[in-house]
């Protein structure tokens, strides 16, 4: 999610605005094995909570539904392996796509594995296609122990969205509409998804902590794409961010990160122990801090790097107060 990435290029005749400004850092010929450090970056670990948030609420508001002391970890943790496994796919496609887009030739950030000639693009393309093979038996197996057959549909359109996303010749996240993307399947989907296949219903408690998890979801792209404003725009990459540009985008990004707060307030009227979860705002509020005034690409990943973390301590003291 939080950044972005069939065949290597082999003729400077592209259409894509990327190549219109200079070639890419690195042709083919500077292509070296990659470590197992680089394959670890590459997965971008830091993104990873993300993925764990959704269904530590998710779980939580299914403990509600299904009354104390009843649980469901199988289905519980294969939500969780699924969820794992689709992050990161999602960031090794996004690797590849950007890599031979030539887009990761204007990258401010760490260098990618397909963009900074570190491994073939055509192997980065195979491990993104592994995990998403994974998660879709992943999911598959949940299918069939929950016998909600009308899920496998559901997870086709996954599957697609992590692809699309710069995947293919009209990528979405090059169109703005990335934020929207990850609001419904990190947030809404994953939340939701994760309650409905262990009690068969979607409550209220797995919508609203759906709809504050994407929002920390998108919030976590937004300072991400900010820090990458002028390389997204030198490669004819439009996110939200260079469509609205930097100050709107740090105000937005604190709009993002903040909102989940009053979710978490109307919660702490039935769930008591939900007031924990405003401890997370010390994590929130010197993200949006740094965010505003940041003036340098390191700041912005910094601030990166505490919303990531609020995402998980919000998903994790949100699911407790669900469960407890």
């Amino acid at each position: 999610m939080s950044g972005a990435d069939a065949g290597t290029r082999t003729s400077g005749k592209s259409g894509h605005p990327a190549f219109k400004n200079g070639p890419p850092r690195k042709g083919p010929a500077a292509v070296k094995p990659a470590t197992a450090a680089d394959w670890i970056s590459g997965a971008r670990l830091r993104t990873l909570p993300l993925a764990v948030a959704p269904v530590l609420v998710g779980t939580g508001a299914a403990i509600v539904a299904s009354g104390p002391g009843i649980y469901h970890p199988v289905r519980a943790l294969l939500a969780l392996a699924i969820a794992l496994l689709l992050q990161i796919g999602v960031n090794y496609a996004n690797d590849y796509s950007d890599g031979i887009r030539g887009t990761d030739a204007f990258r401010v950030g760490p260098a990618r594995l397909t963009g900074g000639g570190v491994a073939n693009p055509r192997t980065v393309l195979r491990v993104a296609l592994v995990f998403f093979g994974l998660a879709a038996v992943g999911g598959v197996t949940l299918v069939v122990l929950t016998q909600y057959w009308w899920l496998l549909a559901v997870g086709v359109v996954a599957l697609a969205a992590a692809w699309f996303y710069t995947g293919g010749k009209k990528p979405y996240g090059y169109l703005g509409l990335g934020e929207l993307f990850v609001f419904v399947f990190f947030g809404l989907v994953a939340t939701a998804g994760t309650t409905y296949v262990q009690v068969g219903e979607f409550t209220t408690e797995s919508v609203l902590g759906g709809v504050a998890i994407g929002l920390i979801a998108c919030a976590v792209l937004m300072v991400n794409n900010l820090r990458d404003i002028v390389p997204d725009k030198a490669a004819g990459k439009r996110t939200l961010a260079v469509r609205i540009g930097s100050t709107a985008s740090r105000v937005v990004f604190c709009v993002f990160l903040l909102l989940p707060f009053v979710i978490a307030g109307f919660f702490s009227v039935f769930y008591p122990r939900g007031i924990f979860t405003f401890f997370v705002l010390l994590l929130a509020l010197p993200a949006c801090l740094i965010t505003i005034t940041a003036t340098s690409a390191k700041e912005l990943i910094l601030a990166l790097k505490l919303t990531s973390l609020a995402a998980l301590a919000y998903g994790l003291l949100l699911g407790l107060a669900f469960a407890f």
